[in-house]
């Protein structure tokens, strides 16, 4: 048996089918420049080719949002700049294939090296549109998924968004890879598929060879080669289970998120675009907890995003909301997430620096583009506003007085602005924890961004494989910071949310429903599977387990105590 990381559950059992990618190989050679240029002119013509073909055959397995990911790499094969600096190379004496692989690993070791995974994302589609091109420039083939027509589980060294879009799931009961995490763009289209998917499995290819079986449980993240007769059976049953439990969450995809004794909490979910509300309401979403603004801004590649575009993006989330309150984090940029058209001065520590409101403050002209775009979004449904890294009051106090006096010039306009937008913020640096009942005096609601709460206050980077056992989300510490801010909140009569990983965590909800967390924002895959955690717990005792939870010395220890309340 092998582990890897489950990405998307299910349980698989089939024949491996080995994916073999070319191996591309840069030897020296004479070079004529004219002719390389045409070598390299002509790979790109294909490569945007290849990428429109595959693009055309993923739309009838995938949804808007994924199919997104083929604009990106159409957008970079495309790229004037990419492309300039590989026929400058090129005219430097360089081969076509020499040069497109050197432009294209300087991007990806600028990518990787950030620590936002939205970034890293940006690395794999990068490897994989320059291992098409330079397949193309030297001739190689590249196997095409489409002509698999027998079940199989794929084994491979990586998938890649073009290798993942070309899957048949009647054929491709699973994948499993040697390498990748949760948040690449194979595992979220595995999701979107609906089809098992371990990654991360090391030792995986060299464990097994096409032909063999292997059983793919997505859920555990448990790889067999060659299993005997009594796993065969074993993990059937876990399939058939598998299969049951996801028909039986659909019947509670209208229900309410409420606990046995009548407690009624929200379930609302984590977008970065206004495709993916499609996904929000697939999944019984009861609105949005976190519209990540930003990459409103990292998609465009030469300047702000515009008033009215953003104005666009907004009202478009709001209309499809009907109603549902729809929070949307102002920008949060800085630290690791830069934008081409931006610069930053360099710091010695910038995710403690210039970043979010702190540089939406500083400069306030794009600030107030944004702030107006959503104020006249506003007037097409229940808008919330939600500022990031808040630190202090004045900041707070600042930033909702941009808000105020951009609602005045708007209405003195002519423009429709809503009367009844909540103007809030993100807690994520331990100070506004431990001051949140002041804060509630300014704020009409709070949302806990636990991913930066819980680096900053065990001083770990949460993305440093060094220094990862201390990324706690259930250390009583977390814990307390969390009490004191759900607490501050009702201390004003104003309600908490959290739009965290945490929130979709499901040895979280017990303790949290518990600490009185009034709404639960998370990936909106989470969404089912967490309101049937929270339909099966009685309110009254999870306030008990949470009063002995922050009561620990340990993690581990609170991680005990939530079990005993799951398995019960």
């Amino acid at each position: 048996m092998l582990k890897g990381i489950a990405t998307s559950s299910g349980v698989a059992i089939g024949k491996v089918f080995k994916l073999q990618q070319p191996v591309v190989e840069i030897k020296e050679k004479e070079v004529n420049v004219d002719e390389e240029v045409k070598v390299f002119s002509d790979a790109l013509a294909k490569t945007v080719s290849d990428i429109e073909k595959i693009k055309e055959r993923a739309s009838t397995n995938l949804k808007e949002e994924e199919l997104a990911v083929f604009d990106a790499h159409l957008m970079m094969a495309q790229d004037p700049e990419y492309n300039d600096q590989i026929i400058n190379m090129i005219k430097d004496g360089n081969s076509a294939e020499k040069a497109t692989k050197a432009v294209s690993d300087q991007m990806v070791t600028m990518f990787e090296s950030l620590e936002d995974a939205y970034f890293k994302e940006r690395a794999a589609d990068i490897k994989d549109v320059s291992f098409r091109l330079l397949c193309n420039i030297l001739g190689l083939t590249i196997p095409d998924l489409t002509a698999i027509d027998e079940e199989v589980v794929i084994v491979a060294e990586e998938m890649t968004p073009s290798d993942t879009a070309q899957l048949n799931k009647k054929y491709a009961l699973g994948f499993v890879t040697e390498i990748g995490g949760k948040t690449s763009h194979a595992a979220i289209m595995a999701v979107s598929l609906g089809i098992p998917a371990v990654v991360g499995c090391t030792g995986v290819l060299a464990a097994c060879k096409s032909g063999d079986t292997i059983i793919l449980d997505a859920k555990q993240g448990e790889v067999i080669i060659n299993p005997n007769e009594e796993e065969i059976k074993e993990y059937t049953a876990r399939r058939e289970a598998f299969l049951e439990e996801k028909q039986a969450l659909q019947a509670l995809l209208n229900e309410k998120s409420i606990s046995l004794d009548g407690h009624q909490v929200e379930l609302v979910a984590n977008i970065g675009n206004p495709k993916d509300m499609d996904n929000v309401i697939a999944n019984g979403a009861e609105g949005v907890g976190l519209f990540r603004s930003e990459f409103l801004y990292m998609d465009k590649t030469d300047a702000f995003p515009t008033e009215d575009e953003q104005f666009e993006a907004y009202k478009e989330v709001l209309e499809r909301a009907e109603g549902k309150r729809i929070v949307v984090r102002t920008l949060d940029i800085g630290g690791d997430k830069k934008l081409p058209y931006f610069t930053f001065d360099p710091e010695m520590n910038p995710f403690l620096g210039y970043r979010a409101i702190r540089l939406c403050l500083d400069r306030k002209d794009i600030f107030r583009t944004q702030v107006r775009a959503l104020l006249r979004a506003s007037a097409y449904g229940k808008l919330a506003i939600m500022f990031p890294m808040i630190a202090t009051v004045n900041e707070f106090v600042e930033a909702k007085g941009v808000v105020l006096e951009e609602k005045e010039n708007l209405l003195k306009e002519g423009q429709k602005v809503s009367d009844d937008i909540e103007i809030g913020m993100m807690v994520e640096i331990p100070a506004s924890a431990v001051l949140a009942d002041e804060f509630a005096k300014y704020a009409d609601f709070f949302s806990i961004g636990t991913n930066d709460l819980i680096q900053y206050s065990m001083a770990a980077d949460r993305m440093s494989e060094k220094v990862a056992y201390l990324y706690q989300p259930l250390n009583p510490a977390i814990l307390r910071l969390v009490k004191m801010t759900i607490d501050g909140a009702h201390s004003q009569g104003k309600w908490c949310g959290m739009c965290g990983e945490m929130g979709g965590d499901p040895n979280a909800a017990p303790v949290l429903l518990g600490l009185g967390l009034d709404e639960f924002s998370m990936s909106a895959s989470k969404i089912l599977p967490t309101r049937k955690i929270i339909r099966s717990l009685n309110k009254k005792d999870m306030e008990d387990l949470a009063n002995k939870a922050i009561k620990c010395h340990t993690e581990q220890e609170v991680l005990e105590l939530v079990q005993k309340v799951l398995h019960n």
